[in-house]
């Protein structure tokens, strides 16, 4: 854990990741809601300062903000709950610096007063989920600049340990014990996606893989299942970039949709 503590009470954690692009490419990517939803989740911003900034996770999963400083190519901050009704206030500044050679690096920094360790777990866990995403983010800038995108994501719980949830998703998919690096296509019976185990999860998100796609269309998915609220949250994003990727979304996204219902259903009272 890397939890910074100072002597004011703040608590703050920092992630940040180099990516192609000039401050106001980046910024696009990070700032706007059609930029932020073509890597991380869908996502719609205001813009301004005292706007709202509101991320959805999944159904009934809406993560409001509000927006307190906005300078865009360069900086935005937003202003939100930890968690649930009593949980403390935490701030999430992001940022983009220029640097040579036509890179930039992109820094999250999310912050909050509190005068016990109480949730620091929570500080943490937003620390370690954000390496994956950044790795989109990057292949999004690197490889797919100023291609629209379409994604489609999932989400749904189990009630077994998390091991045996993902055991049971990633086996499914052939994902389980994959290598970085390996080669990979979905089962017969689904929907055809194929292509390269680009990074493997670790710690708090070991049951997870990322996959760079070639089929249906260029892109990425984020399958993997970890701990969330006391229950085991089993999810699949995928980001197709593109003329092909919208048609490949519409078609797809029923059978994916059908198939996660079908293999974890919703548990008994929602």
């Amino acid at each position: 854990m890397s939890v910074k503590k100072d002597a004011s009470g703040r608590r703050s954690v920092q992630v940040e990741i180099e990516v192609p692009g000039t401050p106001e490419e980046v910024w696009q990517a990070i700032a706007s809601g059609p930029g932020v939803s073509s890597w991380f989740v869908p996502t719609r911003s205001d813009e301004r300062e005292d706007g709202q900034l509101v991320c959805n996770f999944g159904p009934g999963m809406d993560c409001p903000a509000t927006i307190t400083t906005w300078q865009p190519p360069n900086k935005f901050v937003a202003e939100g709950d930890l968690g649930p009704p009593g949980s403390p206030k935490v701030a999430t500044e992001w940022s983009v610096e220029a640097r040579a050679g036509g890179m930039c690096v992109v820094r999250v920094v999310h912050s909050l007063f509190a005068d016990t360790d109480d949730w620091d777990n929570q500080l943490d866990g937003l620390e370690q989920g954000w390496p994956a995403y950044f790795r989109i983010l990057l292949l999004r800038l690197a490889q797919f600049k100023g291609m629209p995108c379409s994604a489609m994501h999932f989400v749904a719980f189990s009630t077994k340990p998390e091991s045996d949830a993902w055991a049971e998703a990633g086996g499914a998919l052939g994902l389980h014990g994959v290598a970085k690096g390996q080669t990979w296509t979905t089962p017969d019976g689904l929907p055809r996606m194929a292509g390269v185990v680009d990074t493997l999860g670790k710690g708090i998100h070991a049951n997870t893989v990322l996959l760079q796609l070639e089929a249906p269309a260029p892109g990425t998915a984020y399958v993997g299942a970890f701990s969330c609220g006391g229950m085991v949250m089993v999810c699949m994003s995928v980001y197709l970039y593109g003329d092909k990727a919208q048609s490949a979304i519409e078609r797809d996204q029923p059978t994916w949709q059908a198939w996660i219902n079908e293999r974890f259903p919703m548990p008994q009272g929602g």
